[in-house]
């Protein structure tokens, strides 16, 4: 297929390698010094989301948040001025379920077909092409895009309609969220009543308590190895959109608040690009434990 792909950052620049590697024709916009590398392996350069749109059949984005998205999409020189009828826009951002809504509307008001296909797995994920795709829209759009969701994930589902596949990654996000609130909680307990966290740990995955977030990221924040992963100033964002969503929904989502909360404490001590299983550094602060 043509391709028209913006949006390469850390996530981004693998998931556009692998559908180049997949023989695909790739046009790029936004292209920065460390993206070079996906020109020299064949893909082209666009010096605008409308001709990257134009020249291709399929659009995939893969953006910061609900801003940059609907200024790809409808700013100037944006992805609409070079849609015709036919072609398919895949958004593979993290953003507003409720402004997803409005974006497949106006796409499709265009002649076009719209997805909404956030992933989860983080960098690790998107190298390993192994992602969890979440999508939202038409079954005669997911059927066409369904070759190229498999190029760079393994767990794709078609939740429902357009939204919907926000709506999953929101509850992922939730749940990610509230999980490593509650595990680096655990481990700070076990560290200042005087017991050897590593061995809580090694305790606590042989007993219901265990998740891979217990695995993975309690073995960071026992290490402090922060290296995203993913970012807690992105997870954070995401928290935003859950409390959002909620409010206008009218739904009391009390905990996904406080852990919104605890990350605006994350970021505002400077933790914000560090792996989100550094949240255990704020709990670490309030309760006046020195860090590790």
């Amino acid at each position: 297929m043509k391709i028209g792909f913006i949006g390469l950052g850390v996530m981004g620049r693998p998931m556009a390698g692998h559908l180049i590697d997949a023989g695909h024709t790739l046009s790029l916009h936004r292209v920065k010094e460390v993206s070079r590398p996906l020109v020299d392996r064949g893909a082209s350069q666009a010096s605008s989301a409308a001709q990257a749109a134009a020249q291709s059949d399929v659009v995939i984005l893969m953006l910061p948040d609900t801003p940059d998205v609907e200024t790809v999409l409808f700013g100037a020189g944006g992805v609409a001025e070079g849609l015709s009828p036919g072609k398919l826009v895949i958004d593979m951002s993290s953003i507003s379920p409720i402004a997803t809504k409005d974006f497949a509307r106006k796409i499709k008001e265009r002649g076009c077909s719209y997805l909404d296909a956030p992933v989860s797995g983080g960098e690790v994920g998107a190298r390993n092409a192994a992602l969890t795709i979440m999508v939202g829209g038409e079954e005669e759009a997911y059927r066409r895009a369904l070759p190229l969701f498999e190029k760079m994930g393994k767990n794709i589902t078609l939740v429902g309609g357009a939204g919907d596949g926000q709506t999953a990654k929101v509850a992922n996000q939730i749940i990610v969220g509230l999980t490593i609130e509650a595990v680096a909680e655990a481990l700070l307990f076990a560290r200042k009543a005087g017991a050897d966290p590593a061995k809580v740990r090694q305790a606590l995955m042989g007993g219901f308590a265990s998740s891979r977030i217990l695995e993975l990221h309690g073995e960071r924040m026992i290490n402090s190895t922060f290296d995203p992963g993913f970012r807690i100033a992105l997870h954070r964002k995401d928290m935003a959109l859950a409390v959002e969503s909620a409010r206008a929904l009218e739904l009391a989502l009390p905990n996904v608040a406080m852990v919104q909360q605890m990350m605006n404490a994350a970021v505002a001590l400077g933790d914000g690009d560090k792996d989100h299983s550094a949240l255990i550094r704020t709990l670490e602060t309030l309760a006046g434990v020195p860090h590790t």
